[in-house]
């Protein structure tokens, strides 16, 4: 009995959404790299210590009001929407778990990487 085995357009790949969105991308990386932060930093017994969630929360907000229809890393953006003293904290969580996140999460580390080599908007 002959195998028959499908072609490459018959086989169906699940890749994941958040590759393709943007936003949604941006958002799990920041939220990694302050879990990731905190988790080091503030030692909470679960979830996120009460600054860190405010952090989160804040740049959530950020990423909800983005005006970019292609959205730019924070770095490369032509607007600064985040408050100086906010910039600074996520500034700090960044340089502690950028790093971190080639070892944790590889892949949302390389897009990120990606991301702001694509320049400014």
């Amino acid at each position: 009995m002959t195998e028959i085995i499908p072609c490459a357009s018959e086989m169906s790949y699940h890749i994941p959404m958040i590759i393709f969105d943007r936003i949604g991308r941006e958002r799990r990386t920041v939220e990694l790299m302050i879990r990731l932060y905190c988790r080091d930093h503030h030692r909470p017994s679960d979830g996120l210590c009460p600054e860190c969630d405010a952090l989160f929360a804040y740049a959530n907000k950020r990423l909800e009001l983005c005006p970019h229809e292609r959205k730019p890393t924070c770095s490369k953006c032509p607007i600064h929407c985040y408050r100086p003293e906010m910039r600074l904290r996520v500034k700090e969580v960044m340089r502690y778990s950028g790093p971190r996140m080639l070892l944790r999460h590889p892949v949302l580390a390389v897009m990120h990487s990606i991301d702001g080599m694509r320049g400014k908007v």
